[in-house]
């Protein structure tokens, strides 16, 4: 007698165009596609988006107009619509948002527009990790408002850190998600916490970086600022690896 493991899906989040290619060669089944992930990630640029549109694999921008809080005012709205247009104009899957009042609740106004917004031009919704402020506080009211808003998917650490953190919470918002909402762990996976991750949690799907330091920068470079102070790069290596464990979990086991 054996068991068959559900097939779990690797979203690998990426920052440029050869993180996005180091993703779709390494087998990543879906991208997050970002810019500055550095500083928690912002809209990629136009150019990276058409480059994402060529691959064959889904890619759903991260649409984050401004560093700092995810609180947003009417311009900001507007210009992520805009944003939504572009992606929806690429073609692409769709688009990683989110939104939190000053008190860390999930804006459900700002959230409700861009929902609607993104719906009408045939784009996907990911909830992205302002859900971990307002889980900090009520999981289950969070997932239920992800719900009703239309969400496809929760990105979520369980308002820790990191996924591994936060399994206590994780488990809650899984077991009270059900099959209404995809839950999506995220922050800190990689192929040494997966099992544990996996195990607890039974989810079909994780979020990673499989990313590694980035040595390319100069001196010079970071003498003038123009690099991060431990930037990282997405590792064709680190995917394949991960994708291949994910595979051998998948298959029949005595």
């Amino acid at each position: 007698m054996s068991d068959v493991l559900p097939e779990v899906l690797l979203e690998v989040c990426v920052d440029g165009p050869e993180g996005l290619l180091a993703a779709v060669r390494g087998g990543a089944r879906r991208v997050e596609l970002c810019a500055a992930l550095a500083i928690g990630g912002l809209t990629p640029a136009p150019g990276l988006m058409a480059l994402a549109a060529e691959q064959p694999i889904p890619v759903w921008p991260l649409l984050r107009v401004h560093p700092g809080p995810f609180r947003y005012t009417p311009a900001d709205v507007r210009a992520l619509k805009a944003d939504m247009d572009t992606v929806a104009g690429f073609g692409l899957a769709g688009v990683v948002i989110g939104a939190n009042e000053a008190s860390g609740q999930l804006d459900r106004p700002v959230l409700a527009e861009l929902a609607d917004h993104a719906r009408a031009r045939g784009l996907g919704l990911t909830l992205h990790r302002a859900f971990d402020l307002a889980a900090a506080q009520d999981p289950e009211g969070a997932v239920d408002l992800a719900v009703e808003l239309g969400f496809d998917r929760i990105l979520t650490s369980g308002a820790a850190r990191t996924a591994e953190a936060g399994l206590a919470v994780l488990e809650r918002i899984v077991a009270h998600a059900g099959t209404r909402i995809a839950i999506l762990p995220g922050s800190g996976i990689s192929r040494a916490n997966v099992d544990v991750i996996l195990d607890r949690l039974g989810v079909r799907e994780v979020h990673s970086s499989c990313s590694g330091p980035d040595l390319t920068g100069t001196e010079g470079e970071r003498a003038l600022g123009f690099l991060a102070d431990a930037p990282r790069r997405t590792d064709e290596a680190t995917v394949r690896a991960l994708v291949a464990h994910l595979a051998a979990r998948g298959r029949a086991h005595a």
